[in-house]
């Protein structure tokens, strides 16, 4: 079993943040560059982030070896940075068996439970974490799914309408190691931060 690629989607504008979620720094650090160490600490490799709104300044915080897609459509949803990410993680040499998907605003998940998810990668994996029960993200999308998961990636769904109901769909429990959140406010952001764990001085 080989990890999966790392996806993260990181285009939107953050209208209501005032600017580019991807940019928003949480204890001094980008939320891009945050949910890139998160992907690559819970396993997943090689790392592909989606970007849009301010995408060369975005790129710019991104470290090496991360290879950056630009979804020209981004204004359309998450579905266009879906879909340009799974075109982007097709294109790649060799090619993953699965692609473990996160979201630049969710600062709560931890490298704890992108590696939970990602212990179950195959081709034909569909699974996505749950809090309490709850579907939320990350998701881990296997190879032979990503053709129908792109032709339902319209709008700001994403995934959703492909994953909802889907019999094969696997919940995979990370109340325990993470908070789902997503942030879409400055005063969301700094509530999420008073509930996370501090990080050590160095």
């Amino acid at each position: 079993m080989s990890a999966p690629a790392g996806l993260l989607l990181a285009a939107g504008a953050g209208r209501r943040m005032g600017r580019p979620k991807a940019l928003v720094r949480l204890d001094g650090e980008p939320l891009v560059r945050r949910a890139v160490r998160v992907l690559a600490d819970g396993g997943c490799a090689p790392l592909v982030v989606v970007v849009g709104a301010a995408a060369d300044e975005v790129e710019r915080l991104l470290p090496a070896g991360v290879r950056v897609v630009v979804a020209e459509d981004w204004g359309e949803g998450m579905g266009a940075s879906l879909r340009a990410g799974l075109a982007a993680v097709e294109g790649l040499d060799p090619v993953p068996d699965a692609a473990l998907v996160h979201l630049v605003d969710l600062p709560g998940v931890t490298a704890a439970a992108v590696a939970r998810l990602a212990a179950s990668a195959s081709a034909h994996s569909l699974a996505r974490a749950a809090y309490d029960g709850r579907p939320a993200h990350p998701v881990l999308l296997g190879q032979a799914h990503w053709p129908g998961v792109r032709a339902a990636a319209t709008g700001d769904a994403g995934a959703r309408g492909y994953l909802s109901g889907h019999p094969e769909l696997e919940l995979v429990e990370c109340g325990d190691l993470a908070v789902p959140d997503d942030v879409d406010t400055p005063e969301q952001l700094a509530h999420l931060a008073q509930r996370l764990p501090r990080p050590h001085p160095n």
